[in-house]
């Protein structure tokens, strides 16, 4: 099935905070839910389908659904970690798209900031997988594991680690303008090759930030949605895809974004080159220059050339990408970055980015998300939406 031109996402909310530890984690699922409500014109009352991943208390939806007293005909728990939420919106379209569902509602909400988490710590990502017992003994964190990627990345390509510091300079240039963000001075590419060496070849600032909050998104029949007060944002095309360790016959240079990003596209009926703003999972730097090549907006390898000199910074270069200053800058919520990155596409669809960041006329946009480690086994997913 198609799932071109079948929903339409109606309604969206960030939480602005970015420490809350007089928050539960259900309390910020919530308060999302509800400012993404209140950005639609809608009520609880109004939703029959609900998603929320691992990040959600309990058992997920089950647990959420009970607690904001919801009644819903479709529930998803979908978890690939940050890539969660992409999946939910193309399994909440296709519920519409079927009739099992008018209206759905997507959470995402967390607190690692203010629970002490961070990148440099073991996370237990697929701690039942059988191959899990080998690689306990190397110790691997998320850090270490982007750093390989990167290492390897730049040993077959000649990545620099001046190019990987673009990606941060483009995101510094957008969070200046973002009140909510954690880092909102402009850096410069010095700047980053010269905080201190995190793990080789990654430095701090080529890591994101640590932060609590949420986000959530609503997606409606194009009926519904065109009944409200908001521009319609159409969803044109959507993807997902794994990418494992394979027995250990494994290409660290590239994601699972080359597969999801190929079925995104082709149901969409678009080209990258059409694209004209991108929302790219930005975990690390290194993870925009290879995502930015397995979508196809440059060939593999060239990732780091096509960031340079500042490619990615709205207004000045080709593909303006995370305006809202992203993981990078903005906020990381639950350690899962995928929300954020549907939020402010449709934020730029609908002319409502910054003023300083917007892109004028932005008629297209492609979401991406990724979701445990791009070294090891991890989930991709990609939306391309269009403003009707």
């Amino acid at each position: 099935m198609s799932l071109k031109n079948q929903a339409c996402i109606v309604g969206i909310y960030e939480h602005p905070t970015r420490k809350a530890p007089d928050k539960t984690i259900a309390q910020l699922h919530a308060e999302v839910a509800h400012g993404a409500l209140a950005d639609a014109g809608l009520s609880f009352r109004d939703i029959d389908g609900y998603a929320c991943a691992g990040d959600a208390p309990g058992l997920g939806p089950l647990a959420m659904i009970d607690y904001m007293n919801l009644r819903v005909r479709h529930m998803d728990s979908t978890d690939t970690g940050g890539s969660s939420y992409l999946i939910h919106v193309m399994h909440a379209a296709e519920a519409i798209a079927t009739g099992k569902a008018d209206i759905v509602l997507v959470t995402l909400a967390g607190r690692p900031r203010s629970e002490g988490s961070s990148g440099t710590v073991p996370r237990n990502f697929g701690a039942n997988a059988p191959d899990v017992p080998f690689e306990l003994p190397y110790h691997a964190v998320t850090l270490n594991q982007y750093a390989m990627a990167a290492k390897r990345h730049m040993y077959e390509y000649g990545t620099t680690a001046e190019q990987l510091a673009w990606v941060k300079v483009a995101a510094s240039h957008h969070a200046q303008h973002n009140p909510h963000a954690m880092l909102r001075d402009v850096v410069t590419v010095e700047e980053v090759v010269n905080s201190p060496m995190m793990s080789d070849p990654l430095h701090r600032l080529d890591c994101c930030v640590v932060s609590d909050g949420g986000g959530a998104v609503i997606l409606a029949r194009p009926e519904i949605a065109r009944s409200l007060n908001k521009p319609v944002i159409n969803l044109l095309g959507a993807g997902s895809s794994i990418k494992a360790l394979n027995g250990g016959d494994i290409d660290l240079t590239y994601t699972a974004g080359r597969y999801s990003g190929a079925t995104a596209f082709a149901e969409a009926g678009v080209t990258p080159a059409d694209i004209q703003y991108a929302s790219i999972y930005d975990s690390f730097t290194i993870t925009v220059i290879m995502q930015l090549e397995d979508l196809g907006f440059c060939k593999k390898g060239e990732g780091g050339k096509f960031v340079a000199d500042g490619n990615l910074i709205s207004g000045v270069g080709k593909l303006p990408f995370n305006t809202d200053g992203g993981g990078l800058c903005n906020n990381h919520p639950a350690n899962r970055g995928g929300m954020t990155k549907i939020i402010e596409a449709v934020r730029q669809l609908r002319g409502e980015a910054h003023p300083k960041v917007q892109v004028p006329n932005c008629g297209l946009a492609l979401a991406h998300g990724t979701g445990g480690v791009i070294s090891s086994r991890h989930g991709s997913a990609t939306l391309i939406m269009e403003r009707a």
